[in-house]
């Protein structure tokens, strides 16, 4: 008997072993949910302030007009937040002033302009956008221009600048003249935040775009006599795959020269060309036998910050099921992205080249 016990018992042991190695299935919850699921498309892109001089935003129009087909409701873009540019500027000790100034914008003017500084003028914007209408008067689009870009966030404040007819981009209601200098450049800056994701969203007659990118997460504590040999190691990794990232450059060129911008954004969504991208860039370094294994440090910083973006994405349609929603980002972030979102409950991942190949209408 007491054989068969201990037979038992290490039976009963071996299962409780098995179920504590077990993965919970979660992508079955969503089966019989309520409501239709969330459609996601990520957009893979270029980014335009790196093209060559005499890029002309007007070829882009193809582009668009497949994008306003999907008719998002929540457009996303590769900017980060004015809440998080706070953050980062009141943590010297913990970002580099000079990081901060090359990825936010200035608030300065604009809080000059509205006596806000980013968390008033963050309230201020959501208190507007919780009661307003859908045909705001031209002052009305004025003060919540103002309003955006004293929170840092000017693509929203262009989204609604561009809505406004041309004799009404004027001084007033919140814009003073330095504001309406500021926002008259970036209706020509080269952008994908302003000249898609902005012009998309006036397009379309939403009142806002949503920034998400982060810089918190690849955020590497590199002692500073070590920063040079962390960038070297990066370099070495990227170096070993470039003889097979090569031709993905060259198409790219070719069909920037040639100003067929959909067709690039055709190619560089491709899931074959994003594998090979990925491969070249992550996968060399995850091959990298560097010192300290900083080539491991920056993957896991990569993914670190690819995993707040999508966080910041849920959160942009978080109230909103059923949305359709449009995340604009650097073509190598795309396969982190449709990854870790087609893992959201209720939100499915819609094929970028099937958009991208349709006839809008």
């Amino acid at each position: 008997m007491k054989k068969r016990l201990a037979t038992v018992g290490l039976a009963m042991a071996m299962a409780c072993a098995g179920m504590a190695q077990a993965q919970v299935d979660l992508s079955a919850l969503d089966r019989d949910m309520a409501g239709p699921r969330a459609q996601v498309l990520v957009l893979g892109s270029v980014h335009l302030s790196e093209l060559p001089e005499g890029f002309e935003p007007g070829s882009l129009e193809p582009l668009l007009a497949r994008l306003a087909a999907f008719k998002p409701d929540v457009i996303t873009i590769e900017a980060i937040p004015g809440e998080s540019c706070d953050l980062m500027a009141r943590h010297p000790a913990v970002y580099d002033p000079g990081d901060v100034s090359h990825y936010c914008s200035r608030p300065e003017a604009a809080r000059a302009a509205t006596g806000l500084d980013v968390p008033a003028a963050i309230a201020e914007v959501d208190k507007a956008l919780a009661d307003w209408p859908a045909m705001p008067a031209p002052a009305r689009r004025r003060h919540l221009a103002a309003l955006f870009m004293a929170a840092g966030d000017n693509a929203s404040a262009l989204t609604q600048w561009l809505q406004l007819p041309q004799a009404e981009r004027r001084v007033g209601d919140g814009p003073d003249a330095a504001l309406v200098a500021q926002l008259d450049k970036a209706m020509t800056r080269n952008s994908e935040s302003f000249q898609i994701a902005a012009r998309l969203a006036a397009r379309l007659g939403l009142p806002r775009v949503f920034p998400v990118d982060d810089h918190t997460g690849d955020n590497a504590a590199i002692p500073d006599a070590e920063v040079g040999a962390y960038a070297d190691a990066i370099r070495q990794a990227w170096s070993s795959s470039a003889a097979q990232l090569q031709p993905l450059r060259e198409r790219e060129d070719a069909l920037v020269k040639r100003g067929d911008m959909l067709a690039l954004y055709r190619y560089i969504n491709r899931p074959d060309v994003r594998s090979v991208q990925a491969d070249g860039d992550i996968g060399a370094a995850m091959r990298s036998a560097s010192p300290k294994r900083y080539a491991q440090v920056y993957v896991a910083g990569w993914e670190t910050r690819n995993l707040r973006m999508v966080a910041n994405i849920r959160a942009a349609f978080r109230e909103r099921p059923g949305a359709r929603v449009l995340s604009i980002v650097g073509a190598s972030h795309k396969p982190w992205f449709d990854s870790l979102l087609g893992q959201m409950q209720g939100v499915e991942i819609v094929d970028a080249g099937t958009v991208l190949q349709a006839s809008p209408d």
